[in-house]
């Protein structure tokens, strides 16, 4: 997998932004990127504690930029542009002093072209990370929320992905101040399923996109099961093109015995490597298990529907996971 995402970066050069440029894991990604030279690594921080924390590490960071929120030469510049984001909602003075925020300083490079795409919450949690995302970089034209996903690899097997696990806790109806649904559960839903299927196609996939539930074709009932199949109904309308049904159970979308008794004739069912989730619970809970008792590698979470690649790192992380969500980040633009 991430051969082919290098490749991609070797061809069409990157920048990316760290949030977090005094911690040892962003550093020690940063210099093996500019070792490895297919990537540009943007350090966040005041210069000096940068190179110090650098220094400690044994970190060749030489050459790498480092930019100050508190020194930097355009922040009126930025401040100016924020509040024009932000339409009202906050004052220069707020934009200010948000914008010496890591978090909002990074995202800020990014929405103004500084850096290409970035990483953070090695200290931040992933709130802060999407937050300033949602406020200043937003939404793609097109997409009506952010989700998630996560790309699942592990040796000798196919590679699966899941979403969303991390971002979008349920789905309710949108509604106007009349009451009018404006945006509905399952029109979000599948929104997601749509999403998720594209960046499985980044990774290399064909995605076989099956919507979980505790259903396979009618056999149960409920107000999750219903949000199941409209979704399933309304990302066909969406993307017609995708091998993609529901609503299904986990074994009927992972065994063609089980898949083609319950759901006979299904292109999907005992097929599927893309699996849709119908809350945050159970999408959390299913990744997990098949990282921990499946013996899957987890990339993630990788963040959907903004205008630009910005994604969040577990604070748990390693400097490898961060290695290697740099890369993903960046493939993404």
């Amino acid at each position: 997998m991430f051969e082919n995402l290098i490749e991609i970066l070797k061809a069409n050069p990157r920048k990316i932004v760290y949030t977090e440029g005094t911690d040892a894991r962003i550093l020690e990604s940063a210099a093996r990127l500019k070792k490895d030279g297919f990537l540009t690594p943007v350090l966040v921080g005041e210069v000096e504690a940068v190179k110090a924390a650098a220094a400690k590490g044994g970190f060749d960071i030489d050459g790498l930029e480092i930019i100050d929120p508190k020194t930097y030469g355009k922040m009126d510049e930025m401040v100016e542009t924020m509040v024009a984001l932000r339409k009202g909602k906050m004052t220069a003075e707020e934009c200010r002093a948000n914008l010496l925020k890591s978090n909002y300083f990074g995202t800020m490079l990014v929405k103004m072209g500084v850096a290409d795409a970035l990483l953070g919450g090695a200290t931040y949690s992933t709130a802060d990370t999407v937050r300033p995302a949602l406020q200043l970089v937003k939404t793609r034209k097109g997409a009506n929320l952010v989700s998630s996903c996560f790309i699942l690899v592990k040796e000798g097997a196919p590679m699966l992905c899941m979403g969303d696990c991390a971002i979008n806790i349920s789905y309710e109806d949108r509604l106007d101040k009349e009451g009018n649904v404006v945006l509905s559960a399952a029109a979000q839903l599948a929104e997601v399923a749509v999403e998720t299927a594209k960046t499985a196609k980044v990774f290399g996939m064909d995605p076989k996109v099956a919507m979980l539930s505790y259903s396979t074709k009618g056999s149960g009932k409920g107000a999750n099961v219903d949000l199941v199949r409209n979704a399933t109904a309304i990302a066909k309308e969406m993307a017609p093109e995708l091998d993609l049904d529901g609503e299904m159970q986990f074994d009927a979308a992972v065994s063609p015995v089980v898949g083609q008794l319950k759901f006979p004739g299904s292109k999907v069912a005992g097929f599927a490597n893309t699996f849709i989730f119908p809350e945050i619970q159970s999408g959390n809970i299913g990744y997990k298990i098949a990282q921990r008792l499946g013996g899957y590698a987890a990339y993630g979470p990788i963040l959907q529907g903004l205008n630009a690649p910005i994604n969040d790192l577990s604070r748990g992380c390693d400097a490898e996971e961060v290695y290697q969500m740099s890369i993903i980040t960046a493939a993404l633009a």
